[in-house]
C-alpha cells in the first residue's frame, strides 16, 4: 500500500510542479513574464487560463497533502513501537576480515642480504 502511495505522490508532484510552471508570472519577480504574450486570439481568455490553472495548482496541491499525511500515517502504524536503534542491538556482527598490509615494510621485515659475486 505504501508503494502505491508514494506512486501517487510521485506523480502528484510531477502534475505540481507543471502546472505552477504553467502559470504567468503576475508580479514580474525577476522583470521577465510581463505583457499577454500576444494576439489573445485562444478558446480562453488570459484571466480564465489563470483562473483554471490557479484552480488546478489549488487541487494538486491539497491531493499532495493528503497523500503526504496518509503516507505518514502508515509508515507510522507499520513501525509499531520499536525503533532502529532497538534492532541494532539485535543484529549479528559479521567477522570483519582480515585487513591487508598496505603499509610499506618495516626493518625486521627486510629480506637478508645475499653476497655479491665479484
Amino acid at each position: 500500500m505504501e508503494n502505491v502511495i508514494l506512486v501517487v505522490l510521485l506523480i502528484l508532484a510531477l502534475c505540481l510542479i507543471s502546472v505552477v510552471l504553467l502559470q504567468r508570472s503576475e508580479g514580474g519577480g525577476l522583470g521577465m513574464g510581463g505583457g499577454d504574450g500576444g494576439g489573445g486570439g485562444g478558446v480562453m481568455s488570459g484571466r480564465a487560463a489563470a483562473s483554471a490553472l490557479t484552480k488546478l495548482t489549488w487541487f494538486f496541491g491539497i491531493a499532495f497533502m493528503i497523500a503526504s499525511l496518509s503516507l505518514t500515517v502508515l509508515s507510522a502504524q507499520k513501525s509499531g513501537t520499536s525503533s532502529v536503534i532497538d534492532r541494532v542491538g539485535d543484529a549479528p556482527v559479521a567477522e570483519v576480515p582480515a585487513a591487508i598490509d598496505l603499509l610499506p615494510p618495516s626493518a625486521s621485515d627486510a629480506p637478508l642480504s645475499v653476497p655479491r659475486a665479484e
